[in-house]
């Protein structure tokens, strides 16, 4: 289950999961992009799509309700939907856009994991990958307060249900993105050239390290992975 999965980085990890061998439902608001993904893929492997607002705990319970009945044991979930805003500072941050940001990128990680979690701890394996931002490791002014708060809040979730699971055979993988080219780059305050989008992470840099951190055994365990532009600091 790769949720977020109808445009970059959780678009370019279904895929590499698919081809790797992998069942993958792809999960996420909008279903022509997640259709679209499902009907360009062109592996062996097999992709599905199903719309799910992450924030919605209902909705959350019924797309995993529906992979059971349909799919059987979800085996990897990988957590990618995530949202900005353009108006982020602080002094400028709407509240609502604040509790849609919480809501979103830690809030819907959370309901997803929880919805896994009880039958990988009764299986005694799998795999939850959280696609956080080196803004849940380094507050700074590019993503902006609530974006920030919001991915340091997903790594606190990963890093914590790690250690508490990690017993029972559950291992939790924080992968900590630079700057990606993805359509999140919509919403930045100043439009990015394509200089710049040429020269930061694509999706596909972003789906190997996720790929290598699948196809470990299960006794050997990342639980946090930064990969980022050469080109960008990382202090």
């Amino acid at each position: 289950m790769v949720t977020g999965g109808g445009t970059g980085i959780g678009a370019a990890i279904a895929v590499a999961l698919a081809d790797e061998g992998c069942h993958v439902v792809v999960a996420g608001r909008r279903i022509k992009p997640l259709e679209a993904v499902v009907r360009s893929y062109e592996g062996q492997g097999k992709l599905a799509c199903h719309e799910v607002d992450v924030a919605d705990r209902d909705r959350v319970g019924e797309l995993f309700a529906w992979v059971d009945r349909e799919l059987g044991p979800i085996d990897i979930l990988v957590n990618s939907a995530g949202i900005n805003v353009a108006r982020r500072a602080m002094a400028e941050l709407d509240p609502d856009d604040w509790d849609r940001l919480l809501r979103v990128n830690a809030t819907g990680a959370y309901l997803c994991m929880r919805e896994v979690l009880p039958d990988m701890r009764s299986r005694g394996d799998g795999l939850i990958i959280n696609i956080s931002s080196i803004a849940g490791k380094r507050a700074g002014l590019l993503g902006g307060v609530a974006y920030d708060a919001s991915k340091f809040a997903m790594s606190a979730l990963g890093i914590a249900v790690g250690l508490e699971d990690g017993p029972h055979g559950v291992r939790v993988t924080n992968i900590y993105p630079g700057e990606v080219n993805t359509p999140i780059l919509v919403d930045r305050p100043q439009p990015v050239s394509a200089e710049h989008k040429a020269r930061i992470l694509q999706p596909d840099d972003v789906a190997a390290a996720a790929l290598m951190v699948a196809c470990l055994p299960p006794r050997a365990h990342v639980p946090e992975l930064v990969i980022k532009p050469t080109y960008q600091d990382y202090v």
